[in-house]
């Protein structure tokens, strides 16, 4: 089982965490968490709006990083805070990802809101295969 845990003082408007996972699959989805606990309680945020979201990229690395952009890019675009998330990635030649977040609009009045990820950033980003399967760091810009 994964995990994905904050990593303290790194910078001062940056947030970072790193990330464990068994499988490329389970690190997408687990940095995709990660991503949205920094910016709201999980729990407050109820999956019942679907998106899709397909991606391409030469580089795994460049998969996860453009991954968390569009995510912080919905977010921004449609006012939206996602819960939910499932992840496909293949490889013919380039890395394909295909994935799908739940979640709905920002509301402040019942969702508890911490701060506000403005982008993901490739200060110490990171992205790589282990003896426990995958490892990320990726540092935020708050």
């Amino acid at each position: 089982m994964g995990k994905y845990e904050f990593i303290p003082d790194v910078a001062i408007a940056d947030l970072a965490f790193e990330v464990q996972a068994e499988s490329l699959e389970e690190l997408f989805v687990l940095a995709a968490q990660a991503l949205f606990s920094a910016m709201v309680e999980s729990g407050d945020v109820n999956p019942v709006e679907k998106v899709e979201i397909s991606l391409e990229s030469e580089k795994l690395d460049n998969l996860l990083f453009d991954w968390l952009s569009e995510l912080v890019y919905l977010k921004d675009k449609d006012a939206q805070l996602f819960s939910k998330f499932e992840v496909s990635i293949i490889q013919n030649g380039n890395f394909a990802l295909q994935g799908k977040a739940w979640g709905e609009k920002i509301n402040p009045v019942r969702q508890q809101l911490r701060t506000d990820v403005k982008a993901v950033t490739y200060h110490m980003f990171k992205l790589e295969k282990n003896e426990s399967g995958y490892f990320a760091r990726v540092v935020l810009d708050i």
